[in-house]
């Protein structure tokens, strides 16, 4: 196992949509082991795979209820709304209140290519909907109003 290189804003690889897994091998269980010890190693609560450069669509995710490993999810029913300060590990010193939905499913495989269906609500749901935008190329800092995104990008230049 090995702690990847986080990528950071402005890379943009970050704003690249993630390819579906077609199949899962010895590189796919290798990978999230590598993903889970950076999470860890870090202090995060999740990963996308694109944040370590990678354009596949996984995700590592643990609030404290365990590690979850989850391989091309989706969510397929949300409810409610909540607001909730969040950071990212891709664009550090950051912290936004975003406006997300309260209560998600989230349908996936699991390492073994099993489908699971997870219903999450509070930190959890805010961590999956941050980790699906990252498959989708979408930042925290596209929660910010215009002239404070218009302000932190000319810090990146």
């Amino acid at each position: 196992m090995a702690v990847l290189e986080i990528r950071k804003y402005p890379d943009k690889v970050l704003r690249q949509r993630c390819k579906e897994v077609p199949n899962i091998d010895g590189e796919i269980r290798r990978l999230f082991d590598d993903m889970a010890m950076t999470m860890y190693a870090v202090s995060g609560i999740g990963l996308a795979a694109s944040q370590v450069g990678i354009d596949k669509r996984l995700i590592v995710i643990d609030v404290g209820k365990g590690l979850l490993k989850l391989i091309n999810p989706k969510i397929i029913e949300s409810k409610g709304t909540s607001v909730l300060e969040e950071g990212c590990l891709s664009v550090p010193d950051l912290y936004v209140k975003v406006k997300r939905a309260e209560e998600v499913t989230v349908q996936a495989l699991n390492i073994d290519g099993k489908p699971e269906l997870i219903k999450a609500d509070g930190l959890l749901a805010h961590v999956f909907q941050q980790e699906l935008d990252h498959l989708d190329g979408k930042l925290i800092i596209d929660y910010l109003p215009f002239y404070k995104r218009f302000l932190l990008t000319r810090r990146f230049k």
